[in-house]
């Protein structure tokens, strides 16, 4: 019995030859689910599939998240502005979702954050915006589990100014302070691939659907473009879920169906500044004129975003102007004491949300609600959302995908199943000072390791103990370990530097010189795992420094246009081994 269950689950390592075994595999079996995108919704898609036992295919065109889902706001959240929009539907849904992901499925990626919301007004905003506290508050315990955040509380004006130094005494007339919670966006769906890959799911990055196969009017495959070696090939499945995003359009284009909606993408644009420029120990949320403005304390940084703009150009580099960089520093300044300035933004990153179009020509008011829809048979399409409501998209799309199977498909399983690393996490942070002392590491780094990865440190700690090198921080990061990008080529399917520079680690938004120092030392580590020789860690290197450059030089442009020019001079990555 022993043999039999453990040929259910695979290997937790998602390396190289995991990634060939799984090619071999999807183009020998008919599949009964094929997701396409990599993203949050296809990741969890994928895992949602693999675990009601059905055979399962994950193809990805570039890296895991590459897209929409490693540039959000990192924020797993019920929307508070929603409320004011009466969706309270989707706030509550919102809010159970992210009791679950706290306290269940992955505590070690996700933590609390408290925000303050600033008055302007003593009397009616006190009560008004409080009684919408009160409801969000409410709402977070109706999933059944108390909602692993503390309630609102309601402020003085010096309160405020005692914990919040750096906003200007003129801007507010008191407060309201409130909890949601945060996420390494990318770390996560890296996370969900690989623990769907333990499952038995067949996924694979770097694998471009260039096409659907179809039988009459029904999809039962599609044309793949493996982009590491250049190899085409055939996937046949039952049913095949289309859950690209903001490219939904273009893939839903390749079956030759017009499509039943439409998906806009809006472009966010993120700020990075260092955590010594403003004096807080809590994040601030703001009204704006056209939405929300949110600081959002990121370890020894801030993120200050968004931008809600309509953009049609590149997708898959969206770039950041020098008018959006402007438009967020011009509003926070309304509100500090001392302002900030260009010379103190460290990071800048730009990403698109798949909005469901509607009759409205802002973004902002387009609708945050998904759709899952049987386009055609064979085919289902999930688009919209957002990133807190990543498992019931999954869980809808899977649901409309089973229909269409034969025989009973069982129900998600999904709500009780924990990432990699999420089981036994507290404990192992309640050891972690007697993690530290075993290792002779700081306990400083066991705690960044430990909501990094979880109980899956210890793969990392073996790592050192075996090449103690790869204890030391990398150039111009210094809270990023030599292992860990050992580890992300080894076990986490990053394919080429970039992956690791911008998705595994953060170091390309958080090093005040965006990687360049650290770049050849993580090149030369990656070198071996992937099998690089000299000439192909080079150019790794190069396409990596390319890219930065196009980034600052896009984020110096007056307009959307010019900086898209400027950012696409950099060529991508596309490796024939």
């Amino acid at each position: 019995m022993a043999t039999k269950l453990k040929s259910v689950s695979r290997s937790t390592k998602l390396g190289p030859e995991e990634r060939s075994e799984a090619i071999e595999r999807l183009k020998s079996k008919e599949l009964d689910v094929l997701v396409i995108g990599g993203g949050i919704v296809g990741t969890g898609s994928a895992l949602d599939a693999v675990t009601r036992g059905l055979s399962t295919g994950l193809l990805e065109a570039r890296d895991w998240a590459s897209g929409t889902s490693s540039r959000s706001s990192k924020l797993v959240h019920g929307g508070i502005r929603y409320l004011e929009q009466l969706d309270f539907r989707l706030v509550r849904e919102a809010l159970i979702e992210r009791g679950l992901l706290l306290q269940r499925i992955a505590p070690h990626l996700v933590k609390p954050v408290r925000f303050l919301y600033p008055l302007k007004n003593r009397v009616w905003e006190r009560g008004y915006i409080g009684a919408g506290m009160l409801l969000y508050d409410i709402f977070s315990y109706t999933g059944g589990r108390p909602p692993g955040v503390p309630h609102h509380r309601h402020l003085t004006k010096t309160q405020v100014m005692r914990a919040i130094p750096s906003l200007s005494n003129d801007a507010l007339v008191g407060g309201l302070t409130y909890y949601d919670a945060q996420v390494d966006d990318a770390r996560y769906v890296a996370s969900l691939a690989r623990t769907a890959s333990s499952y038995g799911a067949h996924v694979a990055s770097r694998v471009k659907v260039e096409g659907f196969i179809k039988v009459g009017e029904r999809v039962v495959g599609v044309q793949a473009h493996d982009l590491q070696t250049d190899e085409h090939f055939e996937v046949r499945a039952k049913q095949v879920v289309n859950a690209t995003g903001v490219w939904t359009d273009d893939t839903q284009r390749m079956v030759g169906e017009r499509g039943t909606f439409k998906v806009r993408a809006s472009k966010g644009i993120h700020l990075v500044v260092p955590r010594d420029r403003i004096q807080s120990n809590m994040g601030m949320i703001f009204r704006t004129e056209k939405s929300v403005l949110f600081i959002i304390p990121w370890g020894r940084h801030w993120l200050i975003g968004t931008t809600d703009t309509d953009w049609h150009l590149d997708k898959a580099h969206p770039a950041a102007t020098a008018a959006d960089i402007d438009y967020l520093l011009e509003h926070v300044n309304a509100l500090m004491s001392i302002p900030l300035t260009r010379e103190d933004v460290e990071g800048v990153y730009a990403g698109l949300r798949p909005l469901l179009a509607g009759e409205s020509d802002q973004t902002s008011k387009l609708s945050r609600e998904h759709i899952v829809a049987h386009t055609v048979p064979g085919l289902v399409v999930v688009a919209g959302g957002k990133w807190t409501t990543y498992r019931i998209m999954a869980k809808d799309a899977i649901d409309a995908a089973a229909a269409a199977l034969d025989g009973r498909v069982p129900a998600s399983t999904t709500q009780d199943i924990a990432l990699l690393g999420a089981e036994g996490y507290q404990a192992a942070w309640n050891k972690r000072s007697k993690i530290a002392r075993a290792f002779g590491v700081h306990k400083v780094r066991i705690e960044h390791l430990l909501n990094r990865y979880g109980t899956l440190t210890d793969e990392l700690l073996d790592l050192i103990r075996e090449d103690p090198s790869l204890g030391e921080p990398l150039p111009g990061a210094d809270d990023y370990l030599g292992a860990e990008v050992v580890y992300a080529a080894t076990h986490e399917g990053a394919l080429h530097l970039d992956d690791v520079l911008a998705r595994r680690t953060r170091i390309s938004i958080e090093a005040w010189d965006r990687g360049v120092s650290a770049a050849p030392v993580a090149a030369k580590l990656m070198a071996g795992p992937l099998g690089w020789d000299a000439a192909r860690e080079q150019l790794e290197v190069e396409r990596y420094l390319q890219r930065v450059e196009a980034e600052i030089a896009s984020q110096q442009q007056p307009d959307d246009e010019s900086a898209d020019r400027v950012r696409l001079e950099a060529p991508d990555i596309v490796a024939v081994d």
